[in-house]
C-alpha cells in the first residue's frame, strides 16, 4: 500500500487519508461518502459508482452511487456506466472510454468512462467507475489515482459483504430459534388438552369400572372443555399465521362498536354467569370502518382474558370518541402485570412468567388482536400496575363522512 502511494503524483499524496477512511469505516455508506469528499478536488468526476459481485456471484449490483456536478444536473437519464462495469470485470484491469452513442459536436454531451477492477487478495469483488460529462479526458495520473482509491474500496466492499453474510446467518439462527420454540410451545399447548381428553376418555372406558352419572357428566364436561381448548388453539395457530401471511379475509364496512360490544358480553357472561362486566359507552361514539367479526374476536380475546388472568375481578369497558374514531377501555382490577412485561405483551407466543402455572394459554391471543387491528389501522396498548389491575386501550379509525350513530 505505501509503495503504491508512492507511486501517485505529487498533487494526490495527501490521498492517505482516503486508507484511513476505509480502514476506520463500519458501514459502507458513511465510509464512502467520505471517500469522495477526500477524492473530488484530486480527481474531477460527475458521477461514482461502485459495482459488487452480488451472492450469487453471476451479476453486479449498485453498492454506492453518487451523482456530482453535471451528474447531479442530468437527472434519472443520467449515465451510470452499467455496460461498461461488465467490460471492466471480463478484462479485469483499468479502462477508459468515451461513450459511443454520445460522440457528438456537442462536447457536454459525451461521456468519459474511467473504471478500475475491484480486487482483494482472495478474489475479484467489483468495479469502480467514474463518470465526466463533457471530459476533460482521463490521464495516466488520473488512472493511478483511480487504481489507487480501488484498493480501499475493494476493502469497504468485502466488509459489506461479509457484514451481510453475518446478517444472513443471524437470520437464519433467529429462523431457526423461533422454529424450535413454536415447536416446543405448540407441543406444550397441545399435550395438554389432548392429555385430559385421552386420560378421561381412557377412564370412562375402563370395563372393570362402573361410573355412576355424575362422574360420567363430570369428566364428558371436561372433555367438552378440553376439546373446545384444543379448537381454540389450532383456530389462533391459523388466524396467526393467515394473518402474518396477509391472507385472513376481512370484510370492512362502517360498524357499531356497542353493536359488536354487546354481542360479545352476552356470548361471555353465557359461559360465565357470576363475571360481571360494566358497560360506559357515549351515545356519541361514531362507527369505525371495520369487520365486525374480527372486531368481535378482539374483544372476546381480552374478555377472556380477564376471565384466565383476573378471576373474579370486575371489567370496566368504556366506549367514546376520540379525534377521528373511537375509543374502547377494558378495565380489569386484577393482580396486574409487572412494567417489564408490557413491551412483550403483544408478541406472538409471549405469557407473562409470573402467571399462574394452571392457567393455560398458547401466547397468541394478544398477538391476533394487535395483528387484526392493525389491518383496521387501529391501535392497541396496555397500561397495568401490579396490585391494581390492566387496562387495555384500543382506537379505531371512523369512516370517512360518518361522524356519529345515526
Amino acid at each position: 500500500m505505501n509503495s503504491q502511494a508512492e507511486s501517485l503524483p505529487a498533487r494526490s499524496l495527501d490521498l492517505r487519508s482516503i486508507t484511513r477512511i476505509a480502514i476506520h469505516s463500519t458501514r459502507m455508506k458513511d465510509g464512502m461518502d467520505e471517500i469522495v469528499r477526500a477524492l473530488r478536488p484530486e480527481l474531477i468526476f460527475d458521477n461514482l459508482v461502485t459495482y459488487a459481485i452480488d451472492s450469487d456471484a453471476e451479476n453486479l449490483e449498485v453498492v454506492y452511487a453518487r451523482a456530482l456536478g453535471r451528474g447531479k444536473s442530468a437527472g434519472p437519464d443520467a449515465s451510470w456506466g452499467e455496460d461498461f462495469a461488465g467490460q471492466v470485470m471480463q478484462a479485469q484491469k483499468t479502462l477508459v472510454r468515451v461513450s459511443a452513442d454520445n460522440i457528438t459536436d456537442d462536447r457536454l454531451q459525451q461521456v468519459h468512462l474511467l473504471g478500475v477492477p475491484l480486487r482483494t487478495k482472495e478474489a475479484l469483488q467489483g468495479a469502480l467507475i467514474f463518470i465526466r460529462f463533457g471530459g476533460p479526458e482521463y490521464t495516466e495520473e488520473d488512472n493511478l489515482i483511480a487504481e489507487f482509491v480501488a484498493t480501499q474500496v475493494a476493502a469497504l466492499v468485502k466488509i459489506q459483504k461479509m457484514d451481510r453474510q453475518i446478517q444472513s446467518l443471524e437470520m437464519q439462527n433467529q429462523a431457526a430459534q423461533l422454529q424450535e420454540d413454536f415447536i416446543n410451545t405448540i407441543t406444550h399447548e397441545l399435550r395438554s388438552p389432548l392429555g385430559f381428553i385421552k386420560g378421561y376418555t381412557t377412564t370412562l372406558l375402563r370395563a372393570d369400572t362402573d361410573w355412576n352419572e355424575k362422574t360420567q357428566k363430570e369428566f364428558l364436561t371436561i372433555i367438552d372443555q378440553e376439546t373446545d381448548n384444543l379448537q381454540d388453539l389450532i383456530g389462533n395457530l391459523l388466524d396467526s399465521a393467515r394473518l402474518q401471511s396477509g391472507q385472513l379475509p376481512m370484510d370492512f364496512q362502517a360498524v357499531k362498536l356497542d353493536s359488536i360490544m354487546g354481542g360479545v358480553v352476552q356470548r361471555i357472561k353465557s359461559y360465565h354467569p357470576d363475571f360481571k362486566i360494566l358497560l360506559d359507552i357515549d351515545p356519541d361514539t361514531p362507527k369505525v370502518q371495520g369487520d365486525s367479526h374480527r372486531l368481535s374476536q378482539v374483544f372476546e380475546n381480552l374478555l377472556g382474558n380477564a376471565v384466565k388472568y383476573a378471576p373474579g375481578s370486575d371489567v370496566l369497558i368504556t366506549m367514546k370518541p376520540d379525534k377521528a374514531g373511537s375509543s374502547v377501555y377494558l378495565q380489569d382490577f386484577g393482580p396486574g402485570i409487572a412494567p417489564e412485561y408490557l413491551p412483550n405483551l403483544f408478541e406472538r407466543f409471549f405469557r407473562v412468567p409470573d402467571q399462574s402455572p394452571t392457567v393455560h394459554g398458547s401466547g397468541l391471543g394478544l398477538f391476533i388482536c394487535k395483528q387484526i387491528l392493525d389491518a383496521h389501522g387501529g391501535i392497541i396498548s396496555a397500561e397495568s400496575e401490579i396490585g391494581k389491575g390492566t387496562t387495555f386501550k384500543i382506537w379505531l379509525p371512523s369512516p370517512a363522512g360518518v361522524s356519529s350513530y345515526q
